[in-house]
C-alpha cells in the first residue's frame, strides 16, 4: 500500500528542520523553564536512574538532559540536536509534540485528573477499553489497564495463577519463557526475563519458571537448516512440557520478536505450533507486545496479522501512550474470561490492581494517540516504508564488521562480529558496538547498544530523507569503529 507524504506523517514529520539553525531556534524557543547547571546538580545529589552503574553514582559526566523534542528529533541542554534512533524506549509511535495528545492529556485532567478504580469508572477507561477490543484479534474482547509493561505482564501472569486456582488446578502454575526475552521489572516478570544482564545481583530464581532457547537464527548451532532449528525449538518445548507435567505449566510467555534481546526473529511458524502444543495441553498463551504493538509492525498488534496466531491473552504498553504518560494492559480472550466468570466463578474476586488502573488522564491520552494514528495513516505508512528502513538495515550487514543485520516492521539490530568463528559475542564485539554506539552520538544520532548490538526503532513518522540521515550516520561510525580496530591490531 503506498500513501503521500502528507497523508503518511501528517503534521508530525512534517516538523523537520530545514537547518541546523532553525533546529537551534526550536531548540531555545522551547527550552527548559530551569536553571541547568541547578538542574544538572540535583540530578547528581538525588537522582537515582534505571540500570545505574552504583560506581559512578553522584559523579560528573553522566547521562545528558533532554531540554525539548520535536518531531523525530530531541534537544540536549548544550544545544545539541539528535534523531531518537531507539524512539525513546520503543514508544514514541507518533513523534514528540503531537498537540492532540497534549490537548487530551490537559483537557482531561482539568475536567477529573482521577478515579479510585475500585470505586467508580471513567469515561476514557472505558472508552479506550472499547477501542482496543474493537482491533484486538479473534475473542479477545476484555481489557485490564495497569501503569506500564511490567504490571501489564505481572497482571497477566498473576490472572493465569488466579484462573488455575479457579478451575480447581493449583498445581497448574509454571510458567516457561525463553532465554534473551525480556518482560519487565516486577519480582514475577524480572523472573521470567532471560536476559543474562538483568540478573546479577537481584534474587530472581522462582521454582515454577522454566526457560528454553531463544529462537536467535543467526546463533542456531552451525550446520542447521533454519527448517531444522524450528524442528529443534518445537520438540524442545513439547520435552519441556513432558518434562515439567502438562498439569503443571500455566503459561507459555513469548514476545512476538524478542526486543531487548537482540531483535531476534523466530522462524516462520515458530509460533503457530508453539501455540498448537498449547492448545493441546491447556497452556495459556500470553503474548507480549509491549514493544511490537501500536503499529511498531504495521498493525495493532503483530500476534495475528504478522505471526498468524491468536493468543489467549496479549500485553500492551509503550506505544499505548507514544510515551506521552505511562499506560499498560492487557487484553483477554472471552473464552478463557468464561471458564472463571458468571456461574463459573465460584464466589471469586480478581483482585489485582493498582491505584492507578485506568487512570483517566493515561486513558485520554492514549484515545488521542489512537485518532492521531489512525487520522495520519500510520499504520499504512508502516506498512509502506517498512520495506525501504529494512533493506537500508540489510546494506549494513554488507560491511565487514556487520555479522547480522535484521529486523521486522520499524525496529531492527546490526551486529558486531569481529571473529566469524565465535559461537557467542565476543568482548571486542561488545566494545566495537559501544564505540559505534560514542561515534553516532557524536554525529548526531542515538541508538541503543545491547551487547554487541546497535538497536534502532524510530517513531512511525519517519520519513525515507530521515532513515537515509539515521543510516548515512550509522554506516559512517562503524567504519570509523572497523578502521580504528584495524588500526590498533585488535582486528
Amino acid at each position: 500500500m503506498t500513501t503521500s507524504k502528507d497523508e503518511a506523517i501528517g503534521c508530525a514529520a512534517r516538523c523537520r528542520p530545514d537547518t541546523i539553525e532553525e533546529e537551534n531556534t526550536m531548540h531555545a524557543e522551547t527550552g527548559s523553564q530551569w536553571n541547568v547547571a541547578e538542574l544538572e546538580d540535583a540530578a547528581r545529589r538525588h537522582l537515582i536512574n534505571p540500570a545505574e552503574e552504583m560506581s559512578k553514582l553522584g559523579t560528573s559526566g553522566g547521562r545528558p538532559l533532554l531540554t525539548s523534542a520535536n518531531g523525530i528529533y530531541i534537544h540536549d541542554s548544550q544545544g545539541r540536536t539528535f534523531i531518537d534512533g531507539p524512539g525513546g524506549m520503543w514508544c514514541t509511535q507518533v513523534g514528540y509534540n503531537s498537540q492532540p495528545i497534549a490537548d487530551a492529556i490537559s483537557a482531561q485532567a482539568l475536567r477529573i485528573c482521577y478515579n479510585s478504580p475500585w470505586f467508580s469508572i471513567n469515561g476514557p477507561a472505558s472508552e479506550l477499553a472499547r477501542r482496543i477490543a474493537s482491533f484486538a484479534p479473534g475473542d479477545l474482547d476484555h481489557v485490564f489497564f495497569t501503569t506500564g509493561g511490567s504490571t501489564a505482564v505481572d497482571s497477566a501472569l498473576r490472572f493465569m495463577q488466579f484462573y488455575n486456582n479457579v478451575l480447581g488446578r493449583p498445581g497448574k502454575k509454571a510458567i516457561i519463557c525463553r532465554i534473551d526475552g525480556y518482560h519487565g521489572s516486577t519480582h514475577l516478570t524480572a523472573a521470567c526475563s532471560g536476559r543474562a544482564g538483568n540478573r546479577p545481583n537481584f534474587d530472581l530464581e522462582l521454582d515454577n519458571v522454566s526457560f528454553i532457547s531463544a529462537p536467535n537464527v543467526f546463533r542456531r548451532p552451525r550446520g542447521m537448516s533454519e527448517a531444522a532449528f524450528l524442528d529443534f525449538l518445537v520438540a524442545e518445548f513439547e520435552a519441556r512440557v513432558a518434562t515439567l507435567g502438562a498439569d503443571n505449566v500455566g503459561a507459555f510467555l513469548a514476545e512476538p520478536l524478542l526486543a531487548s534481546g537482540g531483535v531476534l526473529i523466530p522462524p516462520k511458524g515458530y509460533h503457530r505450533r508453539i501455540l498448537e502444543i498449547c492448545r493441546k495441553h491447556d497452556i495459556l498463551y500470553i503474548s507480549d507486545e509491549v514493544v511490537t504493538g501500536f503499529g511498531r509492525c504495521g498493525h495493532w498488534f503483530a500476534s495475528e496479522e504478522v505471526f498468524d496466531i491468536v493468543p489467549d491473552i496479549i500485553t500492551f504498553a509503550k506505544g499505548v501512550t507514544s510515551g506521552y504518560v505511562p499506560l499498560g494492559g492487557f487484553v483477554i480472550s472471552d473464552a478463557v474470561l468464561a471458564r472463571v466468570s458468571g456461574e463459573n466463578a465460584k464466589g471469586s474476586f480478581y483482585t489485582n490492581g493498582y491505584t492507578y488502573s485506568g487512570h483517566p488522564v493515561s486513558c485520554a491520552a492514549a484515545l488521542a494517540n489512537i485518532d492521531v494514528i489512525e487520522d495520519n495513516n500510520l499504520l499504512a505508512h508502516v506498512c509502506d516504508i517498512a520495506p525501504y528502513f529494512q533493506e537500508q538495515i540489510r546494506k549494513l550487514g554488507e560491511l565487514p564488521m556487520i555479522g547480522d543485520a535484521r529486523g521486522m516492521g520499524l525496529v531492527a539490530c546490526v551486529e558486531c562480529v569481529t571473529d566469524p568463528d565465535a559461537d557467542a559475542a565476543t568482548d571486542i564485539d561488545k566494545e566495537a558496538a559501544l564505540r559505534v554506539d560514542r561515534y553516532c552520538y557524536e554525529g548526531g544520532l542515538i541508538v541503543r547498544p545491547i551487547g554487541s548490538m546497535c538497536v534502532l526503532s524510530p517513531a512511525l513518522i519517519i520519513t525515507r530523507e530521515q532513515i537515509d540521515d539515521m543510516m548515512a550516520i550509522l554506516r559512517d561510525s562503524i567504519v570509523r569503529v572497523q578502521d580504528e580496530l584495524k588500526a590498533e591490531g585488535r582486528w
